[in-house]
């Protein structure tokens, strides 16, 4: 998922989508998850010329991503919708005053439970073995850009750093996630429960673990057969409720955490047991899948006294 924050940042993608000829050729790369392009050629009419400019245009900003795949007479170019969702904030000016943002690197979780399959790597190498759990305390764990597990939870600490007598009235959380399969399953659905300080907030399915198309941002180095790339996920907890992708989850608020800046903040992320579907974790950081971000956390923050200032002012 793309989360456009100003409608000038999204400006490259609305011109991109402002075409037909474009409309038709992502929606029949979706129909068809992938197409070669003389089979897009062929599908809309157009010669491999004039697709060739639409593509590029699509490809530029995002919306749709390209593979060579070995045929009987060499090499063909695959297309694919890259983004699954989109969404825009119009209101997105309003966020700039009072936020505190952060990035948490993958590995820097502050507890976890984890069972096999699962495994860490950086942008470098696996780090020690897949499937030993001793890992996930290993040193090198600090320097994960991707981890995996099967069944359990890593948990981090939000570091806290807003200015002194504020209130927290907003946390943003975006990440890159999917399920855990042996090898790669798109089909393979995962109940992720996401929690805070204790509390479980929400919880997503994930729809599986993707692995047809490599990661854009993915490494030559990584095994083809193994997870390529996720889902943006943006998790907001305000003053209205939870939200995941701008749909309303739950209604435990901000409110029910009195969070201000001498609050420890400790987001949990798990695969339970008992789970409808237990499908695994996966977590992509930079330089791997589809978005070359971290875990991304923007807090919203206001005076603790704003709320009696204006009550006394009634």
């Amino acid at each position: 998922m793309l989360h456009i924050k100003s409608l000038k940042e999204g400006l490259d993608i609305f011109k991109a989508l402002g075409s037909e000829v474009r409309i038709e050729i992502i929606e029949a790369l979706l129909e068809n998850r992938g197409m070669n392009m003389n089979e897009l050629a062929g599908r809309l009419n157009i010669s491999n010329g004039a697709l060739t400019g639409h593509i590029k245009k699509l490809e530029e900003c995002g919306l749709v991503s390209i593979s060579n795949e070995s045929a009987g007479h060499g090499n063909q170019k695959k297309c694919f919708v890259h983004l699954d969702k989109i969404l825009v904030d119009l209101d997105g000016r309003a966020d700039d005053k009072n936020v505190y943002q952060t990035d948490i690197k993958v590995g820097h979780f502050s507890d976890y439970k984890v069972y096999p399959t699962c495994g860490l790597a950086s942008g470098n190498a696996i780090i020690g073995e897949v499937d030993d759990v001793r890992y996930f305390a290993h040193p090198d764990r600090y320097n994960a850009d991707m981890l995996w597990f099967t069944q359990g939870f890593v948990e981090y600490m939000i570091p806290n750093f807003i200015p002194c007598a504020q209130k927290i009235d907003q946390i943003t959380i975006s990440l890159e996630i999917c399920s855990e399969a042996p090898g790669v399953n798109d089909i393979w659905p995962s109940d992720i429960s996401f929690i805070l300080n204790g509390r479980k907030i929400a919880q997503w399915t994930s729809p599986g673990d993707f692995g047809s198309v490599r990661g854009v941002f993915t490494p030559d180095w990584w095994y083809p057969n193994w997870n390529q790339y996720g889902l943006l996920k943006i998790l907001v907890i305000n003053k209205s409720g939870t939200f995941i992708d701008g749909l309303q989850v739950s209604d435990i608020s901000v409110k029910d955490f009195n969070l201000d800046y001498k609050s420890v903040i400790k987001f949990k992320m798990e695969v339970a047991e008992d789970a409808a579907h237990v499908g695994g974790l996966t977590i992509f950081g930079k330089g791997f899948g589809n978005y070359n971000q971290d875990i991304s956390v923007r807090i919203n923050y206001s005076p603790m006294n704003e709320s009696v200032e204006r009550e006394t002012e009634h």
